[in-house]
């Protein structure tokens, strides 16, 4: 009766009088059928399929990054004013970066500035997302006003610094009340840098601040109750629990922060254009000064080729340190 079961019911492809626990045979055609099955395995016809996906990130970046970079590169190794051909040169404008004066001033002014901005990205803007985190009425209006330097047009807000900076200007008019002053702000070479970089700090410190507003919200409250109620402070509170939690957006931070420190353009351009006497006179700046009113675009090309170089060093020491400390 088994064996008559056996070769009736289909599909049947092991042997009644196999003995126990011997391995099933599985038929040709059954084989067939799950190897042609697609949720099996990825058949070598779909190889690709990821790299279709990729394709049009790919092409991106090779539009806006790549081949820019290669541009670059090429221009960095010859001699072009615009109007005339480029003509190669070879190492000349590397050459010249070792001995250039003004590169090297400009190279000492971005690295002071990086210096001064650092903190105005890092560390104000945490405190200020502690204040704005608060639950008290109205929260939502500072929270507002501290944003809305961000989303202001640079060129609007150093205007009205400009304003506000000169020598007649409220700032020199409140500092009169007091008996000190007036300062000129920036036409002082010991106060022109640190001014700008109060300015950019001022105006960028709300995008920084709203990174930390959502960790802090991310931060589980029971936590931090918790270590309330075992008798710690507000500052062992920071210590042992927020910081620790926000190791990965101080990392944001931190890298955002010294690229913006290191490109900067536009409020040197608008405020003091890079004087005086060279005292704002920063690696972006001076790129924009060689390109565009000297054209030397070859030579322009090989000082964005080291800032970029520099700002890629920058990112990679922040990331790795960063791990060190996570790990």
């Amino acid at each position: 009766m088994t064996d008559q079961l056996g070769a009736v019911l289909p599909g049947n492809t092991t042997p009644t009088s196999e003995a126990p626990g011997a391995r099933p045979r599985t038929s040709r055609r059954a084989r067939r059928r799950i190897e042609q099955d697609p949720g099996s395995r990825v058949t070598r016809a779909r190889w690709y399929t990821p790299y279709l996906f990729m394709l049009p990130g790919l092409v991106l970046f090779a539009i806006v990054f790549a081949w820019p970079v290669v541009l670059a590169l090429q221009m960095s190794v010859s001699s072009y004013d615009i109007i005339t051909p480029p003509t190669f040169v070879g190492t000349e404008n590397f050459e010249r970066l070792l001995v250039d004066p003004r590169f090297h001033h400009a190279l000492r002014n971005s690295v002071v500035f990086l210096v001064l901005y650092t903190p105005l990205a890092v560390v104000v803007p945490l405190f200020l997302a502690m204040l704005v985190n608060l639950k008290v009425p109205g929260i939502q209006s500072f929270r507002v006003a501290y944003f809305l330097p961000v989303v202001t047009s640079m060129v609007a807000v150093a205007v009205a610094w400009r304003f506000l900076l000169n020598r007649a200007g409220v700032v020199n008019w409140l500092l009169s009340l007091v008996g000190l002053g007036p300062v000129d702000f920036l036409l002082d070479t010991s106060w022109a840098l640190p001014t700008v970089v109060a300015i950019e700090g001022w105006k960028n410190m709300g995008f920084y601040m709203m990174i930390y507003l959502a960790a802090l919200q991310g931060i589980p409250r029971e936590h931090l109750e918790s270590a309330k109620l075992d008798g710690a402070n507000g500052w062992q509170r920071l210590r042992h629990i927020i910081v620790p939690a926000l190791m990965p957006f101080f990392a944001v931070t931190l890298t955002l922060g010294m690229l913006e420190a290191m490109k900067n353009f536009e409020t040197v351009y608008i405020m003091t254009r890079g004087g005086p006497q060279d005292a704002t006179l920063t690696l972006g700046y001076y790129i924009w000064h060689l390109a565009f009113e000297r054209s030397q675009m070859g030579y322009a090309n090989t000082v964005g080729l080291f800032m970029w170089a520099l700002m890629i060093v920058l990112a990679l020491l922040n990331l790795t340190v960063t791990r060190r400390k996570d790990g």
